[in-house]
Parts: structure tokens; C-alpha cells; sequence
């Protein structure tokens, strides 16, 4: 396992970049071993080509983002070609690309690279200083394909790159770099209907309510484990288990006060004239389809009122 990065920077991953990369390594992995039906369907050039596509096989791409001060954050990303004989990324292309996302981004620049995997080996080392000379401290992106669901966290892993002196000579090594998920509207709109998509047989109306449920459930789940564990620890610190961490009361602290005060005669007065409101809306707008439907029967009355009265001499009911 590689050592924890001391540079004391901030990162923050958007979640386009780790759809960026699920695709690209989706859409390769379908792309040099096609489905059956393709086979079946002659779309398959030969059939010798479904087995050439290796368990281990990789794909390449960049990073785009800003830095300010300590803050690292990573935006968006782009694909990569990569020499399967020589293992050196293609720098004509990388420029290109690099030109193209300036004239979008003007505010965007390279920061490194990602990849999948199951973890970074020393042939990464390799592309990492390729890199170098645009960014003088690249950071490294790794997606881990394989689906483990005893593990809750993200399998995205960042890493940074550190000089350690190994057999007496400086020696450039990764290290890992904590992060955390940054997201704005748009891509909170994105990413929520990308989870809520209808499945490819059309799936009942039953089917993709008890996945929502079970969406809702798991996060809510998530939730009250970490807190059961963020008030364990808190408990272990009031009683004198371990030291006080006056960084994390802080923090703490300040997520308490981003609460609303249930309790408080503000938030109750708020709360009650919020629902008289939505109470009242939802009264005018039965009464306007109450008026609406009886608008339509006097019409109705009406017509049919006026045809009898043309035979008989009687005048209408209104």
C-alpha cells in the first residue's frame, strides 16, 4: 500500500471525471470484446478478435482543472493514446487536445492523468514523468473496474508523486492523496438522472419504485453509520480514551450550527407558515378544478337546455 502524501494539499473530484472514465473503459471494454449478439449479427470482424482483449487491460486520459492556494480541483478529463509497444502516451495528440480544451477552458489546465486498475505498479512511474513537463507535480487518478460490494467507499484512489530516498538515491514514488467530492447543480441533475434511468427491458413501474426505495434506504443507512461513528468517537474523546482532536471538534461543531434549530420558536413559526401556505395552494387549486368541472357541466346544461327550449319556448337556466 502506498504511503500517505504529506504536501498538505486539498483535492476536491467532480463527478463527471469518474463518469468520464467509467465510460471510457466501458466503451473500450464493449468495443474489443462485443456482446454475442453482435457476434451473431456479423459486426464482429473475425472471431478470433473477441479473445484478444486481456483481463488486465487499461485506458488513459487527463485531468482538467484549477488550482488556488492549497485547493486542487479536478473538473473534467479527456482521453488519451497510448503506444502498446513502446507505452508512451502519444504527445501530438496530447497537445492537440490540450489546445482545444484552452480555447473551451481557458481556466482549465492539465493536472494529471487517471487510469484504471486495481492499484498504481512502476509502470505508471513511467507516464507519470512523461507528464511532467507540463505539470511539474501531476496528480494520478485511478479507477478500480472491479465491482466489490463489501466495500462502501468510491473505488477512485488519487495519488501524488514524492522524491524518497531509496539505497541512497532520490527516487520518485507514489503517495496516496486523500480527497473529497465536489458537485454543482448541474452535475447533481446529471448524476440523479443517470441513477434514476429506466431499465433497457422497460421494467415496471413497481421494478423502478423498489430501486428508488432501495437507493433511499442505502443512503440514509450510510448516513446513520457514520454518525454512529463519528459519536463514538466523540464519546471515546469526552471520556478520555484518546486525545482530544481540537480540529475535529471544530469541524464538528460548525456542522451542528449548519443544522436548523428544530426546537426554536423561528424555526417552528417558519415551518407552520410554510404550511399554511402549501396548504392554501393546495386549496385554490381545488377550488379551480372544482369551478372548472362545474363551469363544464353548466355548459353542458346549457346546450342541452337550449335545444329542448327551441321546441317547447322555454329560455335557458342561465
Amino acid at each position: 500500500m502506498a504511503p500517505s502524501s504529506s504536501s498538505g494539499l486539498t483535492f476536491k473530484l467532480h463527478p463527471l471525471v469518474m463518469l468520464n472514465i467509467s465510460d471510457h473503459f466501458t466503451r473500450v471494454k464493449t468495443q474489443l470484446n462485443p456482446p454475442a449478439s453482435s457476434c451473431a449479427n456479423g459486426n464482429n470482424p473475425s472471431t478470433g478478435d473477441a479473445t484478444l482483449l486481456p483481463q488486465d487491460f487499461r485506458v488513459y486520459g487527463c485531468v482538467i482543472g484549477a488550482q488556488k492556494g492549497r485547493t486542487v480541483e479536478i473538473f473534467n478529463s479527456f482521453e488519451l493514446l497510448l503506444d502498446p509497444t513502446t507505452d508512451t502516451l502519444d504527445r501530438s495528440f496530447l497537445e492537440k487536445k490540450q489546445e482545444l480544451y484552452q480555447k473551451v477552458f481557458p481556466n482549465f489546465y492539465i493536472l494529471g492523468w487517471y487510469s484504471t486498475g486495481s492499484e498504481a505498479n512502476e509502470s505508471d512511474m513511467s507516464i507519470h514523468k512523461a507528464l511532467m513537463d507540463i505539470n511539474e507535480s501531476p496528480v494520478y487518478v485511478l479507477l478500480n473496474p472491479a465491482i466489490n460490494h463489501a466495500h462502501k467507499d468510491l473505488p477512485v484512489t488519487i495519488y501524488e508523486s514524492e522524491f524518497h530516498v531509496i539505497d541512497g538515491i532520490p527516487q520518485p514514488i507514489f503517495v496516496n492523496a486523500s480527497y473529497t467530492i465536489e458537485t454543482v447543480e448541474a452535475e447533481r441533475i446529471s448524476v440523479d438522472h443517470v441513477a434514476h434511468l429506466k431499465p433497457s427491458d422497460g421494467g415496471s413501474a413497481a421494478t423502478q419504485l423498489a430501486a428508488h426505495l432501495t437507493g433511499i434506504h442505502s443512503a440514509i443507512k450510510m448516513l446513520n453509520s457514520r454518525i454512529r461513528v463519528l459519536h463514538q468517537y466523540l464519546g471515546s474523546m469526552q471520556k478520555g480514551d484518546i486525545p482530544c482532536d481540537n480540529s475535529l471538534l471544530r469541524q464538528v461543531a460548525s456542522l451542528l450550527r449548519s443544522l436548523p434549530a428544530a426546537q426554536s420558536e423561528k424555526f417552528k413559526e417558519d415551518f407552520l407558515m410554510e404550511y399554511n401556505d402549501k396548504l392554501l395552494m393546495s386549496y385554490l387549486a381545488m377550488i379551480t378544478n372544482c369551478t372548472s368541472n362545474m363551469n363544464e357541466v353548466v355548459d353542458k346544461f346549457n346546450t342541452a337546455y337550449e335545444r329542448n327550449s327551441r321546441r317547447g319556448g322555454r329560455t335557458p337556466f342561465i
